[in-house]
């Protein structure tokens, strides 16, 4: 009897250890499928992964510019200027000496590589390449950019690719107005340093009249005076006291608020130059109208301007005003010749504006004039003449209507020539209401009116000389000048890149791989 419960325990510890194995094996089994099934997925995942990040690379992605006026990405004008570029059998080098390769300046200059394969930009140092460095006597230690053809080249320091706002010490990237331009040394119709429109014998010279100016080129137009100097315009002081006449080589004159009138010399200097067909770009200021200005208003007159009255425009409408300031404005660009480029952008800013006031049609009709509107304020606005009014409502006799605050007008004089007799020359004006906002403290980063920086003020100013100097085809919208804030660097723009495509890619793959298992299941 002891035997037999002693085989029946045996036996019940046998099944026993055979349903435990039978278990064991079935834990086993299921933790081996779900074991699978995760390896797979993860090598799934990690196969995607590694396979866009290839992809990325072999793409060479251009690195993504958080800049907010995209100070590090190329221009359609200069994508088309260099596509311009009569390369020949020729190639340009551009070598960074001393950059890293994350640099965000080379990044952009990486961007020229892609409008042509003539251009090639590669980042050395100086052990790389001492040749160059002796060659073109860039510093041990520091950093210089030459672009190269032959035996042409240019060399830059990395100074030359930035300016600084005086009132807030911050860095403005001029990085594409400067590379650009040089590129063009390998055209022969070129010269060094051109943009495609000027050649060695357009190079157009703008004088500024001094003497009587609020500004000058050395103080309140600095920017200005940059911004030209870039495009290729030769830049000069005139003080026409000294001269007795507006040089030959004058292309456009420039006068910003005279102070105070012009004598019998410079009236008879400038009445000479629009005789000859010269033409001149004017800026105005309500706050100087307060002085007696006999010859300005007489020569105002030879194109239709009556005088300017003293007062500023003050605006209603909120939506056109900066900062909720009715004295800070946004006028309306009329399309024209000048404006075509950017009369669909974001617009420019007046302060303090004047309006400007012209002779009928039957009296510009008599004096051989064409009036063109470039910009006139909003019907909401007035004008006020009594600056000791506090109010910001228009009072009685400031009535709302829109004023015109910019035009051109065009002159046809007869002139005498010994040859033919007569013949007609054209004389042009580009007259504003105001002169602050192409001044210094409107085309930096002021920290009281930043935002103005944004806007195309530098693009009206520029494309009014552009204009004036008879190169429409310099007529464009520039790069922004925007304070350097942050820019991604390549490995940084291949992480985002990566981030906004994969994610959303590896979700969808685990979704489906679940979604099958699942259903097996069932």
């Amino acid at each position: 009897m002891l035997k037999n419960k002693e085989k029946k325990e045996k036996k019940t510890k046998k099944e026993h250890e055979e349903k435990n194995n039978k278990f064991l094996e079935i834990i086993k089994k299921r933790w081996l499928i779900n074991g699978s099934k995760t390896l797979l997925l993860v090598v799934i995942i990690l196969g995607i992964f590694i396979g866009i990040t290839m992809c990325m690379q072999k793409l060479d992605l251009t690195p993504i510019d958080l800049t907010e006026q995209k100070l590090f990405t190329l221009t359609e004008e200069s994508k088309e200027q260099i596509r311009n570029i009569n390369f020949d059998n020729s190639n340009v080098n551009i070598y960074f000496v001393g950059y890293s390769e994350d640099d965000s300046t080379l990044d952009l200059a990486r961007q020229y590589t892609k409008v042509t394969d003539k251009i090639s930009v590669e980042a050395v140092t100086a052990n790389d390449r001492p040749d160059l460095v002796e060659k073109y006597g860039i510093e041990s230690g520091s950093e210089g950019i030459i672009v190269e053809n032959g035996d042409k080249y240019k060399v830059l320091s990395s100074s030359d690719l930035y300016t600084y706002d005086s009132e807030t010490y911050e860095s403005v990237s001029i990085a594409e107005e400067k590379l650009t331009p040089d590129v063009a040394i390998v055209d022969p119709d070129l010269v060094m340093s051109l943009p495609k429109s000027v050649t060695a014998d357009t190079v157009p010279k703008i004088y500024f009249l001094t003497g009587y100016s609020q500004f000058s080129l050395t103080s309140g137009m600095q920017y200005l005076n940059m911004y030209l100097q870039n495009e290729i315009n030769e830049i000069a002081s005139l003080d026409i006291l000294s001269t007795g006449k507006v040089p030959d080589d004058c292309n456009t004159l420039v006068i910003t608020t005279p102070n105070k009138d012009f004598d019998d010399i410079a009236t008879n200097a400038i009445m000479d130059y629009i005789n000859k067909g010269g033409n001149i770009l004017w800026l105005n200021s309500a706050i100087a109208n307060q002085v007696d200005y006999t010859n300005v208003n007489k020569i105002l007159a030879t194109y239709g301007v009556n005088p300017f009255e003293v007062g500023a425009i003050r605006e209603t409408d909120t939506s056109k005003m900066v900062s909720q300031s009715p004295d800070l404005i946004i006028p309306e660009i009329q399309y024209s010749d000048v404006t075509k480029k950017i009369y669909n952008s974001t617009g420019v800013i007046f302060l303090n504006a004047t309006k400007i006031n012209v002779v009928d049609s039957e009296a510009l009709s008599d004096l051989k004039v064409t009036k063109t509107d470039l910009i006139k304020t909003s019907e909401g606005s007035y004008f006020r003449s009594n600056f000791k009014i506090q109010s910001e409502e228009p009072q009685e006799g400031e009535e709302k209507q829109a004023y015109l605050v910019g035009a051109e007008l065009e002159k046809t004089i007869t002139e005498a020539n010994s040859e033919n007799g007569t013949e007609e020359v054209k004389s042009k004006l580009i007259i504003y209401g105001e002169n602050y906002f192409v001044s210094d403290a409107q085309l930096s980063q002021s920290s009281q009116t930043p935002i103005i920086a944004y806007r195309q003020n530098k693009d009206l100013a520029l494309n009014s000389i552009a204009y004036l100097s008879n190169r429409e085809e310099d007529i464009t919208v520039r790069k922004g000048t925007g304070t350097v804030k942050y820019t991604a660097t390549e490995q940084e723009s291949r992480i985002i890149l990566a981030i906004i495509t994969a994610v959303p890619i590896l979700i969808i793959l685990i979704g489906i791989v679940v979604w099958i298992s699942r259903k097996r299941k069932k």
